[in-house]
């Protein structure tokens, strides 16, 4: 997403967040000469803790800092103890986009407990994964897809290995859409060590690397339709609807509307769009 820089709510941003900061809790003194009452840490101080020249954090707290780097507002962010949604609006107000990647490692990995009672209120199969495709909940109409009527542990480990045999045409209607959306998630997440050994494990796999390999722009499936062997309504499709919770950043929120037999192109719904 691209917006418009804003310095007024920048400045408004990181000076709230920089006074909520003490000194004292990064072993440095509160400044005590003239003119100098505002809580928290100092401009100056915020340049020393993150290791940059002194005048650096006045100009992007300013604004006079055009298109600052995603290295700086990172730390800056970290120092100032953001959460994912304050970092967002620290890219956008300061340099018009959204951030790269998620400000924390661990950021999603929980989501809202409200999301239980949401996929259990959807009548087709629904379910929610963490960032790194570990599935946190899901209704019973998505465990009696799976052979054995349980849902795999990790859904991209099961689309890019163990479900193989359920999803139909699996090297040319599933593989090359699901590994982009693993390379693309690498990319953001480097150090996601369930992500990682999946990519290990696919390399390994003479009948995946190639196909791994070989790339791809597929980023979600919001909307594909793809074939599939329902574990108990036998062959058929699945219409994927795909949101995410906005509390944690690489989540998802899944729903398959599952049809059985032959794919109708000519009934898939239009896009919507306001009047």
């Amino acid at each position: 997403m691209t917006t418009t820089p804003d310095k007024q709510a920048l400045a408004r941003l990181l000076k709230k967040r920089r006074a909520d900061i003490k000194p004292e809790t990064h072993g440095l003194s509160r400044p005590t000469r003239q003119g100098r009452r505002a809580p928290g840490l100092s401009q100056n101080q915020v340049d020393q803790l993150i290791n940059r020249t002194f005048g650096t954090f006045q100009r992007l707290e300013s604004g006079a800092y055009p298109n600052p780097p995603v290295d700086l507002l990172r730390d800056v962010a970290r120092l100032l103890a953001f959460n994912e949604q304050e970092w967002t609006a620290l890219c956008r107000y300061a340099r018009g986009e959204d951030p790269p990647g998620p400000l924390h490692d661990t950021s999603g990995q929980t989501v809202p407990g409200a999301w239980q009672d949401a996929v259990n209120g959807v009548t087709h199969a629904a379910y929610v994964t963490d960032a790194s495709w570990n599935l946190l909940t899901c209704n019973a109409r998505f465990h009696s897809l799976f052979d054995g009527g349980r849902a795999p542990a990790n859904t991209m480990r099961w689309m890019l290995f163990d479900g193989r045999h359920q999803l139909t045409d699996w090297p040319t209607a599933w593989a090359p859409f699901v590994m982009p959306q693993l390379r693309v998630a690498l990319a953001q997440r480097p150090d996601d060590h369930v992500l990682r050994g999946i990519e290990t494990d696919l390399l390994a796999d003479p009948a995946a690397r190639p196909l791994y390999e070989a790339g791809g722009a597929s980023v979600h499936p919001d909307g594909d339709q793809r074939p599939i062997r329902h574990a108990t309504e036998g062959d058929g499709w699945v219409t994927m609807c795909v949101a995410q919770p906005l509390a944690a950043p690489g989540s998802r929120f899944m729903i398959l509307i599952f049809q059985p037999g032959p794919r109708h192109t000519t009934t898939r719904p239009p896009m919507l769009q306001a009047d």
